[in-house]
């Protein structure tokens, strides 16, 4: 009774089961992947966090000496801009820093960090109107170091003003294909917009300093926008519409000039050169007279001489020689000759029998 008993409550369970299983409704993964057009995530208030923070952080950074000046004047937007989210600023001259502080009012634990990026921004030469953007939730930076990138320092500085562009046309079209805010100055690339544009922004910034022009992510990026206005294509791969460059210079390698070609080795030095004693002992030289080595010195001069002044004398009559001119007249096949008498005349033909030599007769000859 017991086995029976087991084996009707496992087709029970079995069977109920299966009831189960066709009762739940069918969910597509996509529709799970995707989020919703027109949906943002809540803001953070107060009610999330009443009691505040724990305890006080704060950040620090230093600010170049031209930078001065405008964190002058801009500086009661920066402190009121983060007074709204209750964090105390501080500006040192002497120091040449910014201190960013948490305060007792602070609910957002995540402000502070903001604040730290605002900070930098406005270090980096970005102007406050875009740098006070980063204080919200949609929005994050990126400071990019390309100064170690390249070591020669001319080549750092073309491929520089290559990221820019001509009049910051380059600059410009990365920035409307990424909605973010690109600045360059000196050794920083600093970026501002949406996280996905940020990605595109680095990748840019860094192939262009690794010697590949933006131009060719430019258009990687504009194909990617057209296709992402269709919605069939969402789910689908995109490599097939993506251009491939393919790199022309990595496989032809360049041959250096003078070629070195190694000697056989051999386990004995070499021998040591001949002086100018053993060069005469062996010819013979080293036991003639003074006068007889004088002579021989001067006849050899001589004949270098007149080597030079023959080789001279070549050169100058070349001026000389006529050019060879061409023929006036060309004979053709047909046995009749053409003469160019003037501008103003036809080219007329000539014919020996009737002997009207460049006459113009009342028949047409």
């Amino acid at each position: 009774t017991m086995a029976s008993s087991t084996t009707g409550d496992g087709v029970r369970e079995a069977q109920t089961g299966n009831k189960s299983k066709k009762t739940k409704p069918q969910v597509d993964e996509s529709d799970l992947l995707t989020v919703p057009d027109g949906w943002k995530e809540a803001a953070f208030t107060k009610d999330d966090n009443p009691r505040g923070l724990m305890e006080e952080s704060s950040f620090a950074t230093l600010f170049p000496k031209y930078r001065e000046v405008y964190l002058k004047e801009c500086w009661p937007l920066v402190e009121k801009a983060l007074g709204d989210v209750h964090i105390k600023a501080t500006l040192d001259l002497i120091e040449g820093s910014i201190t960013v502080c948490t305060t007792k009012k602070t609910f957002d634990p995540y402000a502070i960090v903001r604040a730290r990026d605002l900070i930098k921004l406005l270090a980096r030469s970005v102007p406050f109107d875009q740098a006070v953007r980063i204080l919200q939730d949609d929005m994050a930076c990126d400071i990019i170091k390309i100064g170690t990138l390249v070591r020669n320092r001319e080549r750092f500085v073309k491929r520089r003003q290559r990221l820019i562009g001509p009049k910051g046309s380059t600059l410009k079209a990365l920035e409307l294909l990424t909605n973010c805010y690109v600045m360059v100055q000196g050794n920083t690339v600093s970026a501002l917009g949406p996280f996905n544009g940020l990605k595109e922004v680095r990748k840019v910034v860094m192939d262009t300093m690794r010697n590949i022009h933006p131009i060719y992510n430019i258009k990687t990026l504009m194909i990617k926008q057209e296709l992402s206005k269709d919605p069939d294509l969402r789910l689908q791969s995109w490599e097939r519409f993506l251009p491939t460059f393919r790199h022309k210079n990595l496989a032809k390698r360049k041959e250096p000039k003078k070629k070195s070609t190694k000697k056989a080795y051999t386990p004995f030095p070499p021998s040591q050169p001949e002086s100018t004693v053993d060069k005469e002992l062996a010819t013979g030289e080293f036991f003639l007279r003074e006068s007889v080595k004088k002579r021989k010195k001067l006849d050899l001069i001589k004949v270098k001489q007149a080597e030079a002044l023959t080789k001279k004398q070549e050169e100058r009559n070349k001026a000389f020689i006529p050019p060879k001119e061409k023929p006036l007249m060309k004979k053709t096949n047909k046995g009749r000759f053409f003469i160019n008498l003037d501008l103003r005349f036809a080219l007329i033909p000539v014919d020996h029998d009737k002997q009207t030599y460049g006459r113009r007769t009342d028949r047409g000859t």
